[in-house]
């Protein structure tokens, strides 16, 4: 009984230094943007600031249009997490429940396009040039419309649920349509709310592309914004943090409200880390 209270006390120690180490760079950014421009280069560095610098945020607000940024990041956001979610949705019912030639082999080679890494941006841009997409919303939303790990956790999310719901639904006359949507989709909510979260936090982050393929301030995203702070002269670090802090808020809200639908989601669709 002893050992055993010994070896969880071991396991919530190394949890919770794990913890503090991963908060330690949150912990980091709020400090500093909160600082003054001297305490921010001190040696050593300085955790508490001696003067708050609440009005960091407003400077770091009116350092770039931010306004314009957070309406593009919204859009690209929402429209390109609701495409994913159809694809993924749709792509992963046929994998999973629709019998078709080629089916296994097809959901294979789709695999290993996972294997590609995602810095290969050169024939994406130049398809999207070709279009005239460049500087364009289509340019940062249609590339991002589907995800093969979010079809293969949405369908190993499907595979777990019994065949015998889709006989029983056949035999009333349910079509493939109609069992999905109704069916289907609301025994996977774990799932899908973790795709959602998972694609948000993503799309909300993403940098390199929206860098790539836009050109003036009226396309950046906010993630793109942050480039604003780094000049020739040199970067203003406690702008720059107050800036990161609140681009990364609303993922953090977002993912404190959904966190538990990511660990029932990929619990339920088997896959082990």
């Amino acid at each position: 009984m002893q050992k055993a209270a010994l070896s969880k006390g071991f396991i919530y120690i190394i949890l919770i230094v794990g913890s503090m180490l991963m908060l330690l760079p949150f912990v980091w950014m709020l400090s500093t943007s909160l600082k003054s421009s001297g305490e921010v280069m001190m040696m050593p560095p300085v955790w508490i600031p001696s003067d708050w610098r609440w009005d960091n945020y407003e400077t770091a607000w009116g350092m770039a249009p931010f306004a314009r940024y957070t309406v593009n990041s919204i859009i690209v956001t929402v429209l390109s997490t609701i495409g994913e979610l159809l694809t993924t949705i749709l792509a992963a019912y046929a994998f999973s429940r629709i019998n078709f030639y080629g089916r296994d082999i097809v959901f294979a080679v789709l695999l290993g396009t996972m294997m590609v890494p995602g810095e290969v941006l050169i024939p994406n841009y130049v398809t999207l040039s070709e279009l005239g997409w460049i500087d364009r919303y289509p340019a940062l939303i249609v590339p991002w419309l589907a995800s093969i790990f979010s079809i293969f956790l949405l369908r190993q999310f499907f595979l777990g649920i019994p065949r015998e719901l889709s006989y029983a639904a056949k035999i009333d006359g349910c079509s493939n349509f109609r069992f999905l949507w109704t069916i289907m989709v609301p025994l996977a909510k774990p799932a899908i709310v973790t795709i959602l979260l998972l694609k948000a936090i993503g799309s909300w982050n993403a940098f390199l592309w929206p860098l790539i393929v836009t050109q003036s301030k009226e396309m950046r995203t906010l993630p793109v914004g942050l480039t604003s702070f780094s000049t020739e002269a040199g970067t203003v670090y406690e702008l720059l943090m107050a800036a990161s802090t609140m681009i990364i808020l609303p993922m953090i809200i977002l993912y404190l409200i959904l966190q538990k639908y990511i660990i029932e989601g990929v619990a339920k669709a088997g896959i082990k880390g």
